[in-house]
């Protein structure tokens, strides 16, 4: 188990599978079946929910029976989701030892413990061979991490020749620092943003053909405004009450260009 960090103390609480299992029986019903979907309103822990996975698995484009990768993967809603949509095989990867307790404990209650496996562990030393992936994917995770170098370089030790990385990000925007807390951080002291050009160029000294670079910003924007408070089935569930004032300061931030949004997908490319 991986010793507790800044960034694990922000996420972590006691109880999540408990508490997710307890409000969904108690919105859907006891006999209500637990599903990726019915999990989704609450265990896809990135803006937009199980629509922005959805956009991501459509630029990922996985095959039934392929191994995926996800880093940074919460309390593996989007691994459960991919997994039951594809028929793949999907990894998740995460520092904080709750989250990853609650993922394999919600893998157990949907039956999916056989196709979705989850590991404690850093994005900056994953806990896996080398080209042992078809395709990965991170949603809203580099913005806790300092060395991002590293992290696209791990990803691309991890991944087969010709194999292809899809990544979600906040990147920095040009009118001063977010408004805290926001989702990934409390304070500046774990919210570690790049611009979309210092981006593009570590993907790049990774090692990666750059495929698709869109920001993403503009179309997100109107979205963000109109997230007004908070449901029944929500993130709220697993971050607390407070998630609502997160939120807020995210779709504020982003209004006022203080960040940006990027979608990428890049490339291992493949031996001669």
């Amino acid at each position: 188990m991986m010793a507790a960090t800044p960034v694990t103390q922000h996420y972590a609480r006691p109880g999540i599978a408990k508490r997710a299992l307890a409000a969904l029986r108690e919105a859907n019903g006891s006999e209500a079946p637990v599903t990726p979907d019915a999990l989704a309103p609450f265990d896809q822990f990135h803006g937009r929910g199980v629509v922005a996975t959805g956009e991501l698995l459509r630029l990922l484009d996985p095959q039934p029976g392929e191994r995926i990768l996800d880093i940074g993967c919460g309390i593996g809603g989007p691994a459960r989701w991919i997994a039951a949509k594809i028929g793949c095989h999907v990894t998740g990867v995460d520092l904080t030892p709750e989250f990853c307790e609650a993922a394999d404990a919600l893998n157990d209650a949907c039956g999916m413990a056989d196709c979705v496996t989850i590991r404690n562990g850093s994005a900056l030393d994953l806990p896996l061979p080398d080209a042992a992936f078809d395709r990965a994917y991170s949603q809203n995770v580099v913005m806790n991490i300092a060395d991002k170098p590293r992290f696209y370089c791990e990803a691309f030790r991890v991944l087969r020749p010709g194999g292809v990385v899809a990544l979600s990000n906040v990147c920095a925007g040009p009118a001063g620092p977010p408004h805290f807390p926001v989702p990934w951080a409390e304070t500046p002291t774990t919210s570690f943003l790049a611009t979309p050009e210092e981006t593009r160029g570590d993907i790049a000294a990774a090692g990666f053909e750059i495929l698709s670079f869109r920001d993403t910003s503009e179309e997100l924007r109107d979205e963000r405004l109109g997230q007004d408070g908070m449901p029944g089935l929500g993130l709220h569930i697993v971050m607390g009450e407070r998630f609502s004032l997160m939120r807020r300061n995210s779709a504020r931030s982003a209004a006022e260009n203080r960040t940006r949004t990027v979608e990428i997908l890049a490339r291992k490319p493949a031996q001669g």
